[in-house]
């Protein structure tokens, strides 16, 4: 085994690899940091579609909100490094970010290799060896403490010693970028429990072709209610796309977390959409009326044209059993109590969500319960430290996973150089 004298060996070089060699070299450390891939920072890359969403630039208690399973696990980590200091990186290495609706910070550029490029500069310094090409295949344990790593790079093995191992190896989402779910296995193989890892964060599928009909039409100001088992669970309001396969959008993906688990265990999942969340009842009822009765004289098709985009008119009207023929003065109160519904309780039937390589991120992976919150390291053996989407803690869409990689990874290396 090769001692290179290395303080730390990082695996992984995703958006929490790339902190975690900056900070540790920031403490004068000799760091090594291993990516399978041929660069790093490739989902960084194509987050945001393209312009990545830096963090959000809300209080930590809102960060934790957001974050599933357990909102207070990075509590500790978001106490000792946080977005002022992810901002401040940034300000360093020259980059301009703007803050966007809901808190959203993205570079002023729109641009996310500008994002990659500045903490590159910033982390990647003369004290940050990285190899890239290097596949990680097992983590070596002597005496319950982990002293380094075996690693393929060209079809060759070696081993390397460090006095210490962070894995930030991440999740299985967006597969293509390097994320496949190695981690798992280096930590299953000494000792850690996975928790199934699921796609979170990703579109879901919907049984029959309304929405394939609605295909491209996106909703603003809409609440999308999951109902699973016939019961009420949750909502969101905002904005959701339909396409050729079921429904996207930010609302739809937020839910999506309980949705796919509730699939898992073959439950009944509906998404039932509220076109008119503004208007409740009986003011919506007093809306239809009104219309109805002003344009009496013009067909339905015309003033179902009022209430909601053109595209949906048809497929509602067919919803409801009206005929494009009737007028408004035609209509009845049993026809009015149809259009009230298919306004405020569009159904779709959930029976699927799209695969990993369309999921913006990953729910479980290794044990929470195994990792020391105060610290990162785990708690079975010894000197294995963990930081981003390896772990089984996941957030909602709005810069909050970025921030949640950053804050564990600088723990980490906090804790590694504390001790």
């Amino acid at each position: 085994m090769q001692n290179n004298n290395y303080d730390l060996i990082i695996i992984g070089g995703g958006a929490a690899g790339i902190i975690a060699a900056g900070r540790a070299a920031e403490k004068g450390a000799n760091v090594l940091l291993l990516e399978k891939m041929r660069s790093v920072g490739r989902k960084m890359l194509i987050s945001g579609k393209g312009r990545c969403n830096i963090t959000n630039d809300s209080y930590a208690s809102n960060h934790m909100k957001q974050l599933h399973p357990k909102p207070k696990f990075l509590k500790f980590a978001y106490k000792n490094f946080f977005k002022d200091d992810i901002m401040n990186i940034l300000d360093s290495q020259g980059l301009v970010y703007k803050t966007e609706r809901g808190n959203r910070v993205f570079p002023e550029s729109n641009k996310s290799k500008d994002v990659l490029n500045a903490f590159s500069k910033w982390a990647l310094t003369k004290n940050v060896e990285v190899r890239v090409n290097s596949k990680v295949e097992k983590l070596i344990v002597e005496n319950g403490k982990c002293v380094g790593v075996e690693f393929n790079k060209d079809g060759r093995k070696q081993q390397i010693k460090a006095k210490a191992v962070i894995l930030a190896t991440g999740g299985k989402s967006y597969p293509l970028t390097g994320s496949t779910g190695d981690g798992y296995s280096l930590v299953k193989a000494v000792g850690h429990s996975i928790i199934t890892p699921r796609p979170a964060l990703v579109p879901v599928e919907t049984k029959g072709n309304l929405a394939q009909r609605l295909m491209g039409l996106s909703l603003k100001n809409t609440t999308a209610n999951l109902w699973v088992d016939n019961k009420k669970v949750d909502e969101e309001f905002g904005e959701m796309l339909f396409t050729h396969y079921g429904l996207t959008g930010p609302i739809i993906l937020t839910l999506s977390r309980q949705i796919v688990i509730a699939l898992a265990e073959n439950k009944k999942v509906e998404i039932r959409l509220n076109l008119k969340p503004a208007l409740d009842d009986q003011k919506l009822d007093k809306r239809l009326i009104r219309d109805l009765d002003e344009n009496g004289k013009k067909y339905i098709e015309n003033i179902f044209k009022l209430w909601m985009p053109s595209k949906l008119v048809k497929p509602l009207m067919e919803l409801c059993g009206i005929d494009s023929s009737k007028l408004g003065n035609q209509i009845n109160g049993d026809s009015r109590r149809k259009i009230k519904q298919a306004l405020t309780d569009l159904t779709f039937e959930v029976n699927g969500h799209r695969p990993f390589s369309e999921a913006i991120i990953t729910q479980g992976g290794v044990s929470i319960d195994e990792i020391n919150n105060k610290s990162m390291q785990s708690n079975i053996v010894e000197g294995l430290y963990f930081a981003g989407e390896v772990m089984d803690i996941d957030a909602n869409t709005g810069g909050y996973n970025f921030q949640a990689a950053y804050s564990s990874a600088a723990l980490a290396v906090d804790s590694i150089f504390r001790s």
